[in-house]
């Protein structure tokens, strides 16, 4: 098994990203390019939202939230939005708290459930560090979507474990090699913040001096 040092790690964020669209993750991650619009404003507020108020506990339910985690194995680190422990006889002690309690993280996402996995990978990474943190097993998790105010549970099956360590391992290759990978449009495209920068019309044009040249050749012939 790849164990990665600290400081090769990468944002656990960023899988979300590279599931949707690899050259979408090379631009924020590799480039270092962003570019705010609707979704992604919304989508902070409601990040921002998850962050607020302290931890606190609800009968046998300890809600923690903005809880750092890591991953060796991954080499990745972020932030959970909100991490519930259960009480539960097959869970783990948690510092200053009685009994066993079993981690269950819980994402905030804008807008109603995807029909890709990136949210569902994110959610599994953000399991798979709590796994390693805590020495458990976590079975699911929750997303919270803001738009139809309702959790959806994803069950963290190996099928999922398998594509979050492959996905894991392209990140950070192309990481090492600086490499963004060509333009491949799909109808994701047209809700990307990128897509200004991105150039998803100019990557149907194929190459940058074919493209020159066939709009040259369709001036001219609008001209004669």
């Amino acid at each position: 098994m790849t164990v990665y040092d600290e400081e090769e790690y990468l944002q656990l964020s960023g899988i979300q990203h590279f599931c949707f669209c690899r050259r979408q993750w090379a631009l924020i991650h590799i480039e270092q390019q962003w570019q705010e619009n609707l979704r992604t404003a919304e989508g902070a507020i409601l990040h921002e939202k998850a962050h607020e108020g302290s931890n606190e506990k609800r009968g046998d339910v300890l809600i923690v939230r903005s809880l750092q985690v890591a991953s060796p194995s991954l080499g990745l680190r972020g932030t959970c939005d909100v991490v519930e422990f259960h009480r539960d006889p097959g869970g783990v002690r948690i510092f200053g708290w009685d009994g066993k309690y079993l981690p269950l993280p819980v994402e905030y996402k804008r807008g109603s459930p995807k029909q890709d996995e990136s949210d569902a990978a994110q959610l599994c990474a953000q399991a798979i560090c709590l796994e390693e943190m805590l020495y458990c097993s976590i079975k699911k998790g929750f997303l919270f979507y803001g738009e139809t105010r309702r959790r959806c549970e994803v069950l963290f099956d190996q099928s999922l474990r398998e594509r979050i360590t492959g996905f894991a391992a392209e990140m950070h290759e192309l990481y090492r090699r600086r490499y963004t990978p060509a333009v491949k449009p799909f109808k994701g495209c047209r809700a990307c913040s990128l897509a200004d920068l991105c150039l998803p019309r100019l990557g149907k044009c194929g190459r940058v001096d074919s493209y020159i040249n066939r709009r040259i050749r369709e001036e001219e012939a609008c001209e004669s």
